[in-house]
């Protein structure tokens, strides 16, 4: 099979490699869309990667035993390679499981990990199946496009009479403005890209600030009588924006970081936490039982087009990198079999 891989300084190209086996409970998938997410971040910094991607929709083409799956299955893939019996795991919060796989381990070779590729292997419970009528590469939205902000917004209670700030519009962030409309709510946003910003306000948001505004607190509390948001989402894991949601949210309000940050927030627990009464949370994924909310958004949603930007063949790997290095997209989407 092929798979995408970063080769040297900015260079991205496609390999053979040997195709996956199925083995136990694990079967293999035929990839038919593989979304991009952050893999542009490793092409910039001029490094090299042999196994690319966490995200997939496709095709189940082999199994080894009965399981939760047959052969012609269409299936989203989730990311991570859960126990699948710990207690999390079980309760269908996975994405937190206590005792990984170690793949490589497990089947003796790496290969099969990587989703940006032609084959990979799954184990048959992390594989959802994808409805009639439903394309691979919307069914692909149900994983870092959607996924992020659904979990979040549900342990939040973002619903019709929220109002929610949203800081980072990238292809995550993007998908977090799809959720917060299709439940109804009111949204803010923030980003300094002009194009994220433009989608986002084509989707529905009220209004969205560039981070190098002044006050922008203060323009939120003007906007919502005098309070301040009910909800905030990072989505960019940036420090800034991080505690711009803090101050931002209103007395009583919720707070949650889906987006990555090498640096350390500093949380003042007294005015921030006991004395504002914010709840503060970190939010990877959505549990594995919000599988059918999060389809029926992609099945009713009429803004998934503005999320989704590009749709390309995977051995267009090298223009995918610049384009997603450029900011000037939402979702892209990858086509191993193009």
């Amino acid at each position: 099979m092929q798979k995408a891989v970063i080769l040297g300084e900015r260079q991205a190209g496609l390999v053979d490699v040997p195709d996956p086996k199925a083995k136990d409970d694990w079967v293999v998938v035929k990839v038919h869309a593989a979304p991009m997410c952050t893999e542009y971040k490793g092409w910039l910094g001029g490094g090299t990667s042999d196994f690319m991607g966490h995200e997939a929709a496709g095709e189940v083409v082999e199994v080894a035993q009965p399981g939760k799956v047959r052969v012609g299955d269409r299936v989203v893939v989730m990311p991570q390679t859960p126990c699948g019996t710990c207690e999390l795991c079980v309760a269908g919060d996975y994405i937190h499981c206590e005792r990984p796989i170690n793949f490589r381990e497990f089947h003796g070779t790496p290969e099969g990990n990587a989703t940006m590729a032609q084959y990979l292997l799954k184990p048959s419970w992390l594989l959802p199946k994808v409805p009639d009528g439903v394309s691979y590469e919307r069914a692909g939205l149900a994983c870092c496009a959607l996924g992020p902000s659904m979990g979040a917004f549900e342990t939040m209670g973002v619903g019709r009479f929220s109002t929610v700030l949203i800081t980072g519009l990238g292809p995550v962030g993007l998908g977090a403005v799809v959720n917060a409309r299709f439940r109804g709510a009111r949204v803010f946003a923030v980003d300094s890209v002009r194009f994220r910003a433009d989608r986002a306000l084509a989707m529905g948001a009220e209004r969205v600030f560039d981070p190098n505004e002044e006050d922008i607190p203060r323009q939120l509390r003007e906007l919502t009588g005098g309070k301040g948001v009910d909800a905030s989402l990072d989505c960019s894991g940036n420090i800034q924006a991080e505690r711009l949601g803090i101050d931002a949210t209103r007395r009583k309000g919720k707070v949650a970081y889906v987006g990555e940050s090498g640096a350390d927030l500093a949380i003042r627990v007294s005015p921030d936490m006991i004395r504002k009464g914010l709840t503060i949370m970190g939010s990877w994924h959505y549990n594995l039982n919000l599988f059918p909310k999060i389809m029926q958004v992609i099945q009713e949603s009429d803004l998934l087009d503005l999320l989704v930007t590009h749709v390309l063949p995977m051995r267009d790997i090298q223009r995918a990198m610049e384009l997603c290095a450029s900011h000037d997209t939402g979702k892209v989407i990858l086509q191993p079999w193009a």
